[in-house]
C-alpha cells in the first residue's frame, strides 16, 4: 500500500472545511484529515490577484484512492477549482501506515 498526503485549501469562514474532512473519513476515502487554520493565500484567479484567509486540509490516504478523492472533492468542495495536490509518503512508522491502510479499506 502506497500512502500519500493530499493538500487541499478550503475557506476559513463557515464549516465547509470540517464538513469536507469529516465526510472524507466517514466515506473511508481518507484515514485522517487535519484542518490547519491561519493560512493567508495569494493567487491569481480569472485574471485578478486575490488574497484570502483559508485553512489547509492535510488528507492522509492511499495512492490508489487519489482519483476517488479528487472526484469527491470536485463534487463537494465550495471552490470552482479546489487545490488537490498529492505528495508521496516516502516512509512512515509501520504501525501508522498499517492503521492508515485499515481505515481506508473500502
Amino acid at each position: 500500500m502506497d500512502a500519500i498526503v493530499i493538500l487541499c485549501t478550503a475557506p476559513a469562514e463557515g464549516d465547509a472545511a470540517a464538513q469536507l474532512a469529516r465526510a472524507l473519513v466517514e466515506e473511508r476515502l481518507a484515514a485522517c484529515v487535519n484542518v490547519i487554520p491561519g493560512l493567508r493565500s495569494f493567487y491569481r484567479w480569472q485574471g485578478k490577484l486575490e488574497e484570502d484567509t483559508e485553512v489547509q486540509l492535510v488528507i492522509k490516504t492511499r495512492r490508489d484512492h487519489f482519483a476517488a478523492v479528487e472526484a469527491w472533492l470536485k463534487e463537494h468542495h465550495p471552490y470552482d477549482e479546489p487545490e488537490v495536490l498529492a505528495l508521496p509518503v516516502i516512509d512512515g512508522s509501520a504501525g501508522y501506515l498499517a492503521w492508515l491502510a485499515e481505515q481506508t479499506e473500502r
